[in-house]
């Protein structure tokens, strides 16, 4: 059998498929395979049928906060953000939830039972899974302050590992250092509060984005972590590069810490720019410029 024809049962698949459809940069090559699987078990046989094939695999959800090569790749992705979406609301407070879903629907599903914790997510355009892995964050919260557990594919098996053993702290994760790891989902910990309270708080906070932040652009939002010193767009600012353009990709002028496609970017614009403000950083300030974005598909 051809390796459609063993993944067929378990996924739905997508051969040769461009990654320009599934970054928020709208950059990247063709995918020779990117599918979907349809439940954990298929997940898990999908799995198995790759290790023998000996196939590079990539686990996506929404391709947020990536930026993938010019190149093609030659491997498979899986992407989790079409069946992997379940959320259970329990009466008190905890909320168990699979590592596809948009936590920005999740954030307003809380909101909807009156369960405060989530507003900080509300604008962050990712997965359950992808906020994890990324100890995701905004306005001084972020997800590791609500996790109780997360559930996890790991060495063929289904694990449950404590927000303890998660090694969180900002913009980090375990996970990042064990990318054959598969965030399944987790339970995390929300509180009663008062609908309205958390409602105003959620359009509040999307009316300060919608004013600050290049959102009508393709981007992977804020690319730099900001330093202990500074933050980050101020420091960008301070070296005058808001507005600098390379090839298709500029720092917006809208929010220095953002890159954004501006005109058929290629990956490479994009790169060349955040080497300009790493390198003109550290001459000016002495001060390293570590991204948030994820680079996939890199020749190293």
């Amino acid at each position: 059998m051809t390796l459609i024809d063993k993944l067929q049962p378990y996924a739905d698949i997508e051969i040769n498929e461009s990654l320009k459809k599934h970054t928020t940069y709208r950059i990247g090559g063709m995918c020779k395979y990117f599918i979907y699987p349809k439940n954990i078990m298929c997940l898990m046989r999908i799995i198995g049928i790759l290790k023998k094939e000996k196939l590079p695999i990539k686990v996506f959800g929404k391709g947020s906060n990536i930026l993938c090569s010019d190149d093609d790749y030659n491997g498979v992705i899986i992407c989790l953000d079409r069946y992997f979406t379940d959320f259970y609301f329990e009466k008190d407070g905890n909320c168990l939830v699979s590592a596809g879903m948009s936590i920005i629907l999740l954030a307003h599903e809380a909101m909807k039972k009156s369960l405060t914790g989530l507003e900080f997510a509300s604008g962050i355009p990712g997965t359950v899974g992808g906020a994890l892995f990324m100890n995701a964050g905004a306005y001084k919260s972020d997800i590791a302050e609500i996790v109780q557990e997360v559930y996890v594919l790991k060495d063929d098996a289904i694990c449950t590992m404590k927000k303890e053993e998660l090694d969180f702290s900002y913009r980090h994760s375990i996970f990042q250092k064990h990318t054959d790891w598969i965030i399944l989902g987790c339970r995390l910990y929300l509180q009663k509060g008062i609908q309205q309270d958390i409602l105003d708080l959620m359009d509040s906070r999307r009316k300060r984005r919608m004013d600050s932040q290049p959102l009508d652009k393709p981007c992977a939002g804020s690319v730099f972590r900001n330093p202990s010193e500074k933050q980050a767009w101020q420091l960008i600012e301070e070296i005058g590069l808001r507005g600098k353009t390379i090839g298709g990709a500029m720092i917006s002028n809208k929010h220095a810490n953002f890159i954004v496609n501006e005109n058929n970017a290629k990956a490479t614009d994009v790169v060349e720019l955040i080497e300009l403000i790493q390198h003109s950083v550290k001459e000016k300030f002495g001060i390293d410029m570590i991204t948030e974005v994820e680079r996939f598909n890199w020749k190293k």
